[in-house]
Order: structure tokens, then C-alpha cells, then sequence
């Protein structure tokens, strides 16, 4: 094996070939809005106000991307962030609804350019942060119909929904809001340690209930929910026979472990795809082991690895999807922001497949090429890492 072998090798020649206009015009326009720096500042890219969101100073917005103050607006862009921040499902400990805070603060660390994959978000996507849905902590009915409203919107819109939640109780909405966008059945594949298959927790629909419920919509058949990584101490057993009776499938660490990631993302994608029109991915933290994501409400150990849950994910969402949510994040017990970082990773992660795969935004050999940087000159859009 020699040096041009290498994945590396050809990163390097991809990076000369992806496109950088939208960087260069977020980085003129911070500059005008922001005003011009110092003059003992070398670098005269830098604003005096920082408007790009990245790192240091983070605006806010997930991944510092542009905040859509106004609704009316939506249509048109590739990707809305919203957030969900409720956790009034939680049986244990709460925390989960400062999660899509945690995750939108610790987003501006990345700048949207991946080396290994070749892709960089901010050229291939209009992605628009909109905000959290306005949830009612006392109600938990109600909060669903808000979410399940909230969603639609954007399913309505063909705008692709990335939720930050907040409890799993929030799948069941989510997949309410989705389905009647869909001309036939939506399949579903749920990262977990835990079924959440059943009726009810404490007499009302929480976050171990979700996809009872969900599957209960007509076009939402549990024979197309495809549930990874169950397992543990800390399951239902009530969930269980539900999973039986409606034939969902239950893949656990155990038939990772025996059958190897690969075989077993394959047969989640068959069967979520099977007679299925869309696939929506909900992706709780907790289905990765608590010693890299501690900072969640019921952590159970012996879960996946992060390496393997991404490449899990990798092949899962090649064949496109309708909508993520990620959930679960409870930033009270998490260590250093692990756990916040491990949900921004998945949601890139996925956004980075998807547009490799040409199923949103503009691939990268799609885009037209633009002049190199400046020699010397840094991309505030990029800043340097660690």
C-alpha cells in the first residue's frame, strides 16, 4: 500500500474540489453586519461583532446557522432545526428539556466540513434554525398537539425536520405530524435501549409509550418499526409483548454482536422500507453505552459504541428519510458536553449521508467549483481546530 491509497489522499483532493461561495458570502455579510474589526487585528475577515455563530461565541442557532424569526417564510430551504424542549414524559430524571439548548450551544464547535466524508454542510444545505415549539409543561396532551402542529408545518413545506428533543415521549407526535404527508405507509427506525412500546407509563403517554401509539396510525403499521439495540435492566416487559403481538422488530446488542453492524443495518432498512413510502429515524442517546453518553435520563450499560451506531446510521439513511429527531439528551448529568456532542455528531452525520447520497441539498460533484481561498487568508466560517 503506498501514500495515494490512502481515504486520506483522496479527502485531500476532494477538499480542492468542493465549493466555498457560501462560506465567502456568510463571511462579507458578517463583516458588514458586524462592522470592522480593530485595527491591531490583522485579519480584516474578522467582524467586529461576531455574526457567524461558530465556536467562541456561539449565537445560539444550531450550528450558527440563520435563525427564520418569521414562519411565513418557511419553504424552500433543505433542513429547519426546531427544538422541543420537554421533558414532562420523564418517569426518572428529568432534565431532557434543556437538551436542544445544550445541543445548539455546543454545535458551533464544528464548522460543517467533514475530511473523512468530503462534504461540507454549509455548501450542500440551506439549513434554518426555527426556533423551539412553544410546549405546555402541564399538559402533556396538549404539548403533543403543539409539536404534532409544529411538525406538520414543516412536513407541509417539504422543508426536512431535524428535532431536538427533549423526552422520547415527543416520537409519538413527531410521527403523528409526519404521517398524513405520506401517500402510504411510514416506516420507522428507532435507536434505543429501551422498547418505549408500551400503552401507558403512570396512567398518561410518557416517554416509554411512544411508538404504541404511533403505530396505531393506520399508515404507521408496527411491521415497518425496526427498534435497535434493546436491551438490559431497565426495560418493560408490558413493551415487549406489544413488540410480539404487532411483529415489530427487535434487533438487540446481542444480534449486533452475532450477526456484525453491517448485516443488521441491511435487514432494518428492508424491512423499515417494506411496502413503505417514507422512514423516519429517532435516535435516543441512551442506545449508546453510558460511558460515552452519560448525560441522559435512564442510562443502561452495554450499549453500542459510537463508531458502530455511526456506521449503523451511515447505511440506515442512504435510502433517504423523512424526518430525525434526537432525544433523550438531559444536559444536568452529562460530563464535559459528551453527550449534547454525540447528538450534534448524529445529526451531521445523517445530514452528511443524505446529501452523499443525493437525497437532499446539492451533492458536492453537483456544485460548481469556486476560486480558492486567498493564500493566508482564514475562513472565519471555518476557524482552525484544536
Amino acid at each position: 500500500m503506498d501514500r495515494e491509497q490512502l481515504h486520506g489522499t483522496r479527502m485531500l483532493q476532494r477538499e480542492a474540489q468542493l465549493p466555498s461561495d457560501r462560506s465567502k458570502e456568510q463571511q462579507r455579510i458578517n463583516l458588514e453586519l458586524g462592522l470592522p474589526s480593530a485595527a491591531s487585528i490583522n485579519d480584516r475577515t474578522i467582524p467586529l461583532f461576531n455574526r457567524s455563530g461558530w465556536r467562541f461565541s456561539n449565537s445560539g442557532t444550531f450550528a450558527g446557522r440563520p435563525f427564520l424569526a418569521d414562519m411565513r417564510e418557511l419553504g424552500g430551504q433543505d433542513v429547519a432545526v426546531i427544538g422541543v424542549p420537554f421533558d414532562g414524559g420523564t418517569t426518572f430524571r428529568s432534565g431532557t428539556r434543556f437538551g436542544p439548548g445544550a445541543m445548539r450551544t455546543i454545535s458551533g464547535l464544528g464548522s460543517g466540513y467533514n475530511f473523512e466524508r468530503g462534504i461540507d454542510l454549509q455548501e450542500s444545505l440551506e439549513i434554518v434554525d426555527v426556533g423551539d415549539v412553544t410546549v405546555i409543561p402541564a399538559n402533556i396532551e396538549k404539548t403533543f398537539d403543539q409539536i404534532d402542529k409544529a411538525v406538520a408545518y414543516l412536513h407541509e413545506r417539504a422543508v426536512f425536520p431535524v428535532i431536538l428533543g427533549g423526552d422520547h415521549s415527543i416520537g409519538y407526535p413527531d410521527v403523528r405530524g409526519l404521517a398524513p404527508y405520506v401517500d402510504g405507509n411510514v416506516g420507522i427506525i428507532h435507536f434505543d435501549r429501551h422498547s418505549d412500546l408500551s400503552e401507558y407509563n403512570l396512567d398518561e403517554r410518557m416517554h416509554g409509550t411512544p411508538f404504541f401509539h404511533a403505530t396505531n396510525i393506520p399508515n404507521a403499521p408496527a411491521t415497518n418499526l425496526v427498534q435497535i439495540g434493546i436491551g438490559g435492566w431497565t426495560g418493560s416487559r408490558g413493551g415487549v409483548r406489544v413488540a410480539r403481538e404487532r411483529r415489530a422488530t427487535v434487533i438487540t446488542i446481542t444480534d449486533i454482536d452475532r450477526w456484525g453492524l453491517e448485516r443488521v443495518a441491511e435487514m432494518a432498512l428492508e424491512i423499515a422500507w417494506k411496502d413503505a413510502k417514507a422512514v423516519f429515524l429517532s435516535f435516543d442517546v441512551d442506545s449508546i453505552d453510558p460511558g460515552f453518553a452519560p448525560g441522559t435520563g435512564t442510562p443502561e450499560s452495554g450499549g453500542l459504541l459510537p463508531r458502530e451506531a455511526f456506521r449503523m446510521l451511515d447505511i440506515v439513511t442512504r435510502e433517504g428519510l423523512a424526518g430525525l429527531e434526537v432525544v433523550e439528551v438531559a444536559p444536568p448529568y452529562d460530563v464535559g458536553d459528551a453527550t449534547s456532542l454525540l447528538g450534534v455528531r448524529v445529526i451531521n452525520d445523517v445530514l452528511g449521508t443524505l446529501v452523499e447520497a443525493g437525497k437532499l441539498g446539492r451533492r458536492p460533484d453537483e456544485t460548481d467549483k469556486s476560486e480558492p481561498a486567498v493564500e493566508g487568508e482564514r475562513d472565519q466560517t471555518e476557524p482552525a481546530g484544536g
